[in-house]
């Protein structure tokens, strides 16, 4: 992480995001605490807690549990002293924001401090008033700026008054070493095809993510209705995350479309690799642009055919035509047409797109790509500081 001009020789940096729970956002502040570790430095991880602290512990990176998840003005404001408290004790370099709620917090707390202050925009985070525009600009005030697709940093210059060349195009990026076929068993296939009850020899259509109305499910959910094939189960994997009556919505769609043997709805799903190994052909239905999007990226590395809609992140990570479909949202006969194509691929042809997508995501979007460039960042940052340090310690003697 050091530049020539060396810096500190461990740098200390710390990443504050709301929650450890599932989520591309939090997998990738975990893969890059365990690059920083990696790298020689220290890692630090700020957040109101979660079920994934435990990984951080594995990979000796420290938490530090504050309520950082809160919009409570009055706690983001008492959150500015408690940040503060902690850059001073652990003599943080480098804070590094995921999130809008604690971004305010940890840029009021950097600007009395040494501690560089940066952030990774996740998504295009809407707004329909001024006031809310004003809320999200704290994730686009760091002295550098992460966008993790074209999309993202396009739609931060359309609506921020930003410098672009503080912005860094870093795609996020996923583990090869879990995400490779070869690397499912053959038992976990069997005890998950028995527990999704898939009749034996069918065609899988699966759509992983959380059950909110944005993903699309109902849209898959109506074009399953129109591919009249008795060979093909749909599975959508993703809990409602206390969305009963969304739940409740898909459920009586499936019934009123007579699909109730075709289509199962699965909470949780702890073995995505070999989900993807099950599938036939991998569903993004997102009905509003994603910033990113890591389930196409995954099923290409699994060696599966996407089908896409045709907006934001998956733009840039499905080659259209060549390791996947990219459909127009909301549209159900181009999902339905789509999907029965990739269906229909002879033994060859799949082999073929295998192989393309596989190299693809290996070229393009490992998690290894993600960590060295994001790990360039904050050499950018610490080599900065360093230089105003250096000058600050010779104008100092100067004056003597």
């Amino acid at each position: 992480m050091t530049h020539s001009a060396s810096p500190p020789a461990q740098a200390v940096i710390a990443q504050i995001i709301p929650e450890l729970g599932p989520g591309g956002a939090e997998q990738g502040c975990i893969d890059i605490a365990g690059e920083i570790v990696r790298s020689g430095s220290k890692a630090i991880v700020i957040s109101n807690g979660g079920p994934r602290i435990h990984e951080l512990a594995r990979l000796g990176a420290i938490h530090i549990d504050l309520p950082v998840h809160s919009k409570n003005p009055i706690t983001m404001w008492r959150n500015i002293a408690r940040l503060k408290k902690v850059i001073k004790e652990h003599n943080i370099d480098i804070i590094h924001v995921r999130s809008r709620a604690p971004a305010w917090s940890a840029m009021l707390a950097c600007r009395d401090s040494e501690a560089r202050y940066m952030t990774t925009c996740h998504a295009p985070y809407n707004f329909h008033n001024k006031t809310k525009q004003f809320y999200n600009s704290a994730m686009t005030k760091g002295e550098r700026v992460i966008a993790i697709s074209n999309y993202v940093g396009d739609y931060i210059m359309r609506n921020y008054k930003i410098d672009p060349r503080n912005i860094r195009l870093i795609h996020r990026g996923i583990p090869l070493e879990k995400f490779h076929p070869t690397l499912v068993k053959p038992g976990h296939l069997i005890q998950m095809s028995d527990h999704w009850r898939l009749p034996d020899g069918c065609l899988v259509v699966m759509m992983p993510g959380r059950l909110t109305r944005w993903k699309g499910h109902d849209v898959l959910i109506e074009a399953m209705g129109k591919i009249k094939r008795d060979d093909v189960v749909c599975v959508l994997i993703g809990s409602d995350q206390g969305r009963v009556e969304y739940r409740k919505e898909l459920e009586e769609k499936i019934e009123m479309l007579n699909l109730g043997g075709k289509i199962r709805i699965i909470n949780h799903c702890d073995d995505m690799p070999a989900a993807y190994m099950l599938s036939t052909v991998v569903v993004s239905a997102s009905t509003d642009p994603e910033g990113f999007g890591r389930i196409p990226v995954e099923a290409q590395a699994m060696g599966r055919p996407v089908v896409a809609t045709d907006h934001g992140g998956a733009q840039e990570t499905i080659l259209r035509g060549q390791t996947g479909w990219l459909v127009p949202p909301k549209d159900a006969d181009a999902l339905a047409h789509a999907i029965e194509e990739a269906l229909n691929l002879t033994n060859i042809q799949r082999s073929n797109l295998a192989t393309r997508a596989m190299m693809h995501v290996a070229e393009n979007f490992s998690k290894e790509k993600m960590a060295d460039a994001t790990l360039n960042v904050y050499a950018e940052l610490l080599q900065e500081k360093y230089n105003i340090q250096s000058y600050r310690d010779g104008a100092a003697q100067a004056a003597e």
